[in-house]
């Protein structure tokens, strides 16, 4: 039998969801909620709700934002001519962190993974062909990891791109392949934005 009331195993049962989180996590997790005192306790519920309520996707670039265009999208200081091209939120934050790209992004929301489901269709490759064509882009920065999946990817929109007549160029150095680029550490990530190289067909 289990020693826990039934609110505390599906606050556990919750917390268990998540990307990480084991067993033992979730129960540590639950009552350290348990014992912090009510109004402390329901900040957690309400930034939960917040996110939930607040936060919308870029119709542009697809990033996350409390508006649309996001606050990237509408910074007229950053360089329109360039779109650096990444998986996911995490990956912007990487590479935001080094200081060393003013472009704007454009989010996938995933890589082609064909075993998994995941079709060049079910990403936003589209928005990024109508970007490239309706704008005056010049470079277009294929930033998705370093995998069999982020390169199949990388090729894919590489092949789509490739009449249009825009620079398509790939992360370089200090990115070992098969990594991930949002646990990169940022000075390797910078070094990688820097040496981008120009992407050919294989």
């Amino acid at each position: 039998m289990n020693a826990y009331p039934q609110s505390i195993i599906k606050l556990m049962n919750e917390f268990g969801k998540m990307p990480g989180i084991g067993q033992k996590t979730a129960e540590r997790l639950a009552c350290y909620i348990l014992k912090q005192p009510v109004e402390e306790a329901m900040q957690l519920a309400y930034a939960i709700r917040d996110v939930k309520k607040f936060i919308k996707t870029c119709s542009i670039c697809f990033n996350v934002s409390e508006k649309d265009p996001c606050h990237i999208c509408s910074n007229t200081q950053r360089d329109n001519s360039v779109i650096c091209v990444i998986e996911q939120l995490a990956d912007l934050l990487t590479i935001e962190k080094t200081g060393k790209y003013n472009g704007l992004y454009h989010v996938l929301q995933g890589h082609i993974s064909p075993l998994d489901g995941i079709s060049p269709e079910s990403l936003t490759i589209e928005g990024l062909l109508q970007r490239v064509k309706s704008n005056h882009v010049e470079e277009v920065i294929l930033a998705t990891n370093l995998n069999m999946e982020g390169d199949a990817t990388a090729l894919y929109i590489h092949k789509q791109l490739h009449s249009l007549g825009v620079r398509v160029t790939r992360l370089a150095r200090g990115l070992p392949t098969g990594s991930y680029l949002e646990y990169a550490n940022t000075a390797i990530v910078s070094d990688a934005i820097s040496g981008r190289n120009e992407m050919r067909s294989s």
